[in-house]
């Protein structure tokens, strides 16, 4: 399924089109910064569209700090992955053999490496989606709701930007490379909470993060001289705006984008600069799939993407998403699984090895997603189907159990056989899990009470 950067959709009322669907990449831009004094008025109100909460609710301390989303889009085939139904007939099975797992479980023989390191995660064998639509699923993935007409909700990385802030000089929520184009936007939370898109892939050659650096032709002087006329400009605006509180609330995002222009620190962050062969090896950098068009190797570029997520996290990043591969098997499941998981495998268990050496798995969750699974029973094309009654994810770190199968699925994965878990439940838990309150409300243009997430707290799967 092909991903490109979405459009931002926050709802607001001033300005023309492209004023309104300014984001934080665009401000970062040294030229567009130095334009903005004559229209700063507006988008001091813009960010100031904030959204409110009804009530503060409860207040517990936070398990986690961060979350690294592997999404897989187009859905992912969990019988030749995390629950390969080996005792069934050949036409559910398909045509894989199975692994013993450390924690005692079987994978597919797919996954030789998570396996390894099966006693620091939990599978989730029982997840249940709503809609086998990959741009319908999508959203429910990525914001908790059912796409409405009347309503449009924040994905769950603008919900952790808008509830925790930024944690340090980087921006809250970053996407790798883009936004998935099916997953919504800000919704009715201000676009300030969108995410920082790299528009770059960590895994191509020559990767750097576009419009991340001062332009050619503007020296550090000129940037500093237009910080002063900013400054100048907002002080006026100070005097004649009849709410100046409205203008504080853009010193801050102004601050970051100066930050994010001039520190190396933060720049940094979005490199590869430093990493150690060995760290690239962990990660699966020269993992291959099946040889591409041009009758050669090549390496998936996954191993780059996930070291970037994990610097980030470092660096004080709060959600990060990782998209990789194109899943959507209709026809020949085996081809995809031997193109794509190969990496996949090393990824995972790298990234999680990774987190663990450095200290960090405690409070970081990785999670592995999709929109749905596929179907139990292999098609006519020797694929698999659209499928969201019954698939997998996994989770690991920040306080969820290690070692841990939730869930199962019946003989032939059709239905859960026990412990079902909605999505909905899952990204509570995770809210939970970053000291974010999911049962109370925002208030959805100063007016609606809108819930974070409708679901419950699964006690079963932390710690």
């Amino acid at each position: 399924m092909r991903q490109r950067t979405s459009t931002n959709s926050a709802p607001n009322h001033i300005g023309c089109a492209g004023f309104r669907s300014l984001t934080r990449r665009h401000a970062i831009q040294a030229g567009v910064c130095g334009a903005l004094g004559l229209s700063m008025g507006d988008l001091f109100r813009l960010q100031a569209q904030e959204t409110s909460s009804v009530d503060k609710g409860k207040q517990f301390t936070p398990k986690a700090m961060s979350v690294i989303q592997i999404h897989l889009g187009g859905g992912f085939q969990q019988q030749e992955s995390l629950d390969p139904k080996p005792e069934a007939p050949v036409e559910i099975r398909g045509g894989f053999g199975v692994i013993k797992s450390r924690s005692g479980e079987v994978f597919s023989e797919n996954f030789p490496e998570t396996a390894k390191i099966a006693d620091k995660l939990t599978v989730l064998r029982s997840v249940v989606g709503r809609i086998p639509d990959h741009q319908l699923a999508t959203y429910h993935l990525f914001t908790g709701y059912i796409p409405s007409t009347v309503m449009d909700y924040p994905q769950m990385g603008s919900i952790v930007s808008h509830e925790l802030g930024p944690r340090g000089e980087l921006p809250p929520y970053v996407a790798i490379p883009n936004n998935h184009s099916f997953a919504g936007g800000t919704g009715f939370l201000a676009s300030s909470h969108a995410p920082f898109e790299l528009n770059a892939d960590p895994g191509q050659p020559g990767y750097q993060v576009r419009d991340f650096s001062i332009p050619n032709g503007v020296s550090m002087e000129r940037l500093d001289r237009r910080q002063t006329a900013r400054q100048i400009v907002e002080g006026r605006l100070r005097e004649l705006e009849s709410n100046p509180e409205l203008l504080s609330t853009m010193d801050g995002f102004y601050k970051q984008a100066y930050t994010l222009l001039t520190s190396s620190q933060a720049q940094a962050a979005f490199t590869l600069e430093g990493e150690t062969p060995e760290t690239k090896t962990l990660y699966g950098s020269e993992v291959t799939g099946l040889r591409g068009p041009d009758n050669r190797f090549h390496p998936k570029g996954l191993a780059e993407k996930l070291i970037v997520a994990r610097r980030l996290v470092q660096t004080g990043v709060r959600f990060v998403t990782v998209n990789y591969g194109s899943w959507d098997c209709h026809v020949n499941v085996r081809s995809s699984s031997l193109d794509q998981m190969p990496a996949l495998d090393h990824g995972i268990a790298g990234l999680i090895t990774d987190l663990d050496q450095r200290g960090l798995l405690d409070t970081t969750i990785v999670w592995l997603t999709s929109e749905f699974g596929r179907t139990p029973k292999v098609n006519g094309s020797a694929g698999r189907d659209h499928y969201s009654r019954c698939y997998s994810m996994l989770v690991a770190g920040g306080g969820f159990k290690k070692g841990l199968n939730y869930g199962a699925s019946d003989s032939t994965g059709s239905e859960p056989a026990r412990d079902a878990l909605p999505l909905e439940n899952l990204m509570h838990t995770i809210y939970h899990q970053l000291g974010i309150d999911a049962d109370r409300r925002l208030l959805a243009f100063g007016t609606r009470p809108i819930d974070i997430i409708k679901g419950k707290f699964v006690e079963g799967l932390v710690g």
